[in-house]
């Protein structure tokens, strides 16, 4: 029995999983944790480190690490890498002049070792602000159909309304479950 097979038989037991939310900061990382879980989304501020939320989700219990996006911060990214099953990298769609910043942020992200395979889910946030990219026009932006080493999809949200939120975290829980849970199974 290898090495994976032990942890996926042992994760199998927990259903666990460790999410990690990253992106440029004031992209609304914290605001879309905080309307998922259902608390008053009214006074956020920018983190200045990093929040962790647990909670269950479609029977799954998520590790959710929400971790501040300001330069300053971007160089300790790499500490919360371990064990990551999934990234969430959100995207303020209203920030035209910072994509080419979170482009290269995000690719410099997926060519970390401990991160490999991991799902990407990126939220194309802030879709309520009149003037916002679209979910195309940023998946263009940052090059997202030139991602190959990681299965990623693209949803365009609000978390101020809550649009889509859920179908993201959806998307993510359900791709991260099936690679991790179900593509042991044998089926004969």
């Amino acid at each position: 029995m290898g090495l994976l097979t032990i942890i996926r038989k042992s994760r199998q037991k927990e259903r666990e999983m460790r999410i990690l939310f990253l992106g440029l900061d004031n992209a609304g990382k914290t605001t879309i944790l905080k309307k998922i879980n259902g608390e008053d989304i009214s006074s956020v501020s920018p983190t200045l480190g990093f929040n962790i939320k647990t909670f269950i989700h479609r029977k799954y219990t998520l590790n959710i690490w929400d971790v501040g996006g300001q330069r300053t911060l971007r160089p300790y990214w790499r500490n919360y890498f371990e064990q990551t099953d999934a990234i969430v990298w959100v995207v303020d769609s209203g920030d035209r002049m910072r994509m080419r910043d979170c482009r290269e942020e995000l690719h410099n992200l997926l060519l970390e070792d401990r991160l490999s395979g991991a799902s990407l889910l990126v939220l194309a946030n802030k879709q309520d602000i009149n003037g916002s990219l679209s979910d195309l026009e940023i998946s263009e932006a940052l090059d997202l159909p030139g991602i190959k080493s990681h299965n990623w999809k693209i949803w365009p949200c609000s978390a101020v309304t809550g649009l889509n939120l859920i179908q993201g975290l959806d998307w993510v829980v359900e791709d991260v479950a099936h690679r991790l849970y179900y593509s042991s199974t044998n089926y004969s």
